[in-house]
Order: C-alpha cells, then structure tokens, then sequence
C-alpha cells in the first residue's frame, strides 16, 4: 500500500535503543508504570492512544518505510515488495457515498473482479453500502489484487462485535463473504487538553472521540456552565473506555474518571458502584454524589441560541422578555425530562407547536417547545432523563431548537439554577466507604501525575 504521503520519506523516525533514550524518558516511563498500577485498581487506564498495560513490556519499533509509487502515476512495486507472499495492510472508514469502487480506489486496490464481487454479494451490499462509519481493512498483495477485506462493527449492547470478511479463494479465481462474531475487549485511555476557544475544539485537538467529551459536560454540568463560564487556559483530564476488535477501537464507552479546572477552580469527578447490580453513579472524591434532582439540560450538551432575559423577538420584531433557553439541535435530536414528574399537558398550541409540560410537584413545572414530535401522553409519569419527544420547529419557530422554560408556582425562572439548586443525590454508604476512598486515592495521583504522563505518552 502507499505510505503515509503527509511526510515525505526522509521524515522518518530513526530506530533508537533502550541505551540510546534519554534519562528523562526513562524516568517518565517507571512513572507511568507504577501509576498503572494505582489506575488498575479502579479498572485500568491508557495514554493518549497507547493502553497502559501493568505487565507490558517497552517495545522498541523499527521503522522499515518503502516509497510505493502511486496507481496513479503508472508505478510498480519495488523488487523488495514483489513476493508474492508479501502483504500491505490500509484501513479507512466507509462514507455514506462509498460504492466498491470508491472505496477499493480510495484503500489503493486495482482490482475489477473485487469490485464486481462487492457490488452483487448480497453480504457486502447489507453491511457495507451506505453503513457510514464502520471500520475496513483489506489486506492487499504485490499486484494490488484483493486477499482480504473485513468490516468491523457493533450492533447491540451485548459486548459482541460483527466481522464481515471478505477472502480471495486459494486458486486466486473467486471470493467469497461470511460474517462472524467477536467478543469486543475493554481498554482505557487517557486524554488532557487545554481550553483556547471552546469544549469540543479542545476536545478534538486532544483526539477524544465526541461521546467521551459529552460525558465530560454532561459530568460537571451543574457545577460548570459550558455555554457561559469557559475560560482560556482552563483544562481537562479524562480517563475513558474504549471497546475494541481485533485490537482496533471500534466506539468509546463510559468515562471513569475526570477532572476539570474552571477558572482555577478543580472539579474531579469518579464512577463507581457500589455493588455489582448497582448501576453507578459519579462521585466527587470526597463521596459526595453528583447526580442532582434535576438535569441541568434538556438536551445533551448543546450550544445555547438564546438565553434566559430580554431579547428582540426575531419574528415579532419587538424586544421582550425571553422566558425561557433556546437549544439549537438539529430536528429528531431527543429531548428528555430533566426530573421525575407527570406530564400536565401533551399537545398542540399555535406558538409553541408541539409542547409538553412536566409537574414536578412544590410548584415547579419545565415546559418544552417546538418539538417535531412528542413521545409521552398527559397523565403519564416520567422519570429523569426519560426521552419525552425530538426537537423541531413546529409553532411560532425561526428554525429546529427547542424551547426550554421553568416555572415556578407560575412565575419565570432562570432554568439554569434548577439543577444547581436542587438536592443531591445519596453519597457514598459507609459500608463500602473503605473501597471508595481507596480508589479515589489512587486517582487523586493519577490527576497530579496526569500532565507529566501525556507528555512521556507523547514523546
């Protein structure tokens, strides 16, 4: 296959020994070993893109790099290459648009029979077409031909994954498609970054996957206001699952652990379970519970188009006072209840189009607008976080948001201060305190050692 072309082949890294690294590394390394195992306790933890193992050995790669001209330019494969039992390996994940050809052009294979094989094997059409993101390999030989393709993917919560393989026959005349079954393995990483302009542009300069970075907000939201309160220089540490197969991370998980310092302010955060049929929660490190009464969004993190106070009415064109929060969303984003309650209404008014309001009792009602859809009927109970409709941008509506508002023994209030405002959730039990405070040492370092860490990862 070709080599990366974003460096040109006199950039490569020369091959070093343990005696020819630097102290410094050698130092950061025995840390990031003796911290592993302090992370292990509370399920392990991993650095930048490398999983941090208690038993792993440093691996000193070698860099073996070979120009291979392009297709395109009419190359051929250097003599070294040209075994017929040499292999190149190329993966890429598919676009909405992909057909075979695009896709096989776009991996660097040069072969019409694959493309005709993946155009009509009923297999490939099922898993391949229009399944944007899914993860491809092939592995191709000498000539450019086809050996292998496989497809990688999750469909379900069962910790399984799905491979669809795609294989040339022995004789080199056919193809043929099967997919299999893997069980997915479990690794953490570790993730830090520093806040310049926004959340998730901090969030992407640190290679964390964008479910990892809506846990993050979601985590400290009543603590944290993401919309108002971000300053540049603030920073983030964020420990996080990754679900792989075949060695290839295939979609994140839960995050299980993660600091962040606003405006010189740390907020850390730890998930943890009591016992095996609990379903977990995040803690402060002190054992207080994050979880509050309410949510302190509709929707998960989101940016705000209009807030709370006196605005000019973009379609009656007066200023007056705007009673609630704007969430611009795209149409069919869910919208979920913030708190435990009954619907009081489910229906149709001409402003607010489709509206659900939600008593929460002691005089505390949310109300939420513009929906495309609602999914609860009046009367019905529901619980936090329960999906009750999608956004849109149905009634008096400019554009697909959703309307968001508080009120309170019928007056207006700032939703904002609900969530910070309500209860906390049960803190740690005492009988599992001893666990908890052990675990939440072990991540008290972690976070101290966190900078020096990435660092080492990094160099």
């Amino acid at each position: 296959m070709q080599p990366d072309t974003s460096q040109s082949p006199s950039a490569a890294l020369p091959h070093t020994s343990p005696i020819e690294s630097a102290p410094a590394g050698a130092t950061a390394r025995k840390l990031m070993a003796a911290f592993c195992g302090l992370l292990l306790l509370g399920g392990g933890g991993a650095f930048a893109v490398a999983n941090f193992q208690s038993n792993a050995q440093v691996v000193y790669p070698k860099l073996v790099q070979h120009e291979i001209p392009s297709l395109a330019m009419g190359g051929t494969l250097p003599s070294l290459l040209a075994d017929p039992d040499y292999r190149l390996y190329r993966s890429d994940r598919l676009r909405d648009s992909d057909t075979a050809e695009s896709l096989l052009e776009r991996l660097g294979v040069s072969d019409p029979a694959a493309a005709a094989f993946l155009r009509r094997d009923p297999l490939a059409h099922q898993n391949l077409w229009g399944r944007h993101g899914r993860f491809v390999t092939v592995e191709v030989n000498g000539l450019y031909e086809l050996e292998k393709l496989t497809a990688r993917w999750v469909s379900d919560d069962s910790g399984k994954f799905n491979r669809l393989v795609v294989s040339r026959s022995d004789d080199g005349t056919s193809f043929s498609a099967e997919v299999q079954q893997g069980d997915l393995q479990r690794s953490t990483r570790l993730a830090s970054g520093v806040i310049e302009s926004s959340l998730f542009a901090a969030t992407d300069a640190a290679n964390l996957p964008d479910p990892v970075a809506v846990q993050l907000a979601e985590i400290f939201s009543t603590e944290v206001n993401f919309h108002r309160d971000l300053r540049k220089g603030d920073t983030f540490t964020v420990v996080y699952e990754t679900l792989e197969a075949d060695g290839e991370p295939l979609r994140s998980g839960r995050v299980l652990s993660a600091e962040f310092v606003n405006k010189g302010q740390v907020h850390q955060a730890l998930w943890f379970q009591e016992n095996e049929n609990d379903k977990g929660a995040y803690y402060a490190l002190d054992g207080s519970n994050l979880r509050r009464a309410f949510l302190a969004s509709p929707l998960e993190f989101s940016r705000v188009s209009s807030n709370f106070g006196r605005r000019f009415h973009p379609i009656r064109k007066t200023w007056r006072n705007h009673n609630g929060i704007d969430y611009a969303a795209r149409t069919g984003t869910p919208v979920r209840t913030i708190g435990d309650g009954v619907v009081q209404k489910s229906g149709w008014s001409n402003s607010y189009g489709n509206v659900v309001y939600i008593d929460h009792g002691e005089g505390r009602v949310t109300v939420y607008a513009h929906m495309s859809r609602r999914d609860v009927k009046t009367g019905e109970r529901v619980s936090q976080g329960q999906q009750i409709g999608a956004v849109g941008s149905t009634g008096m509506s400019t554009g697909p948001h959703l309307h968001f508002e508080l009120r309170v023994n019928g007056q207006f209030k700032d939703p904002r201060t609900i969530a910070q405002q309500s209860a906390a959730a049960s803190p740690v039990s005492k009988a599992v305190r001893e666990r908890f405070d052990a675990l939440a040492q072990s991540t008290r370092i972690m976070f101290e050692q966190a900078p020096l860490m990435v660092q080492a990862s990094a160099e």
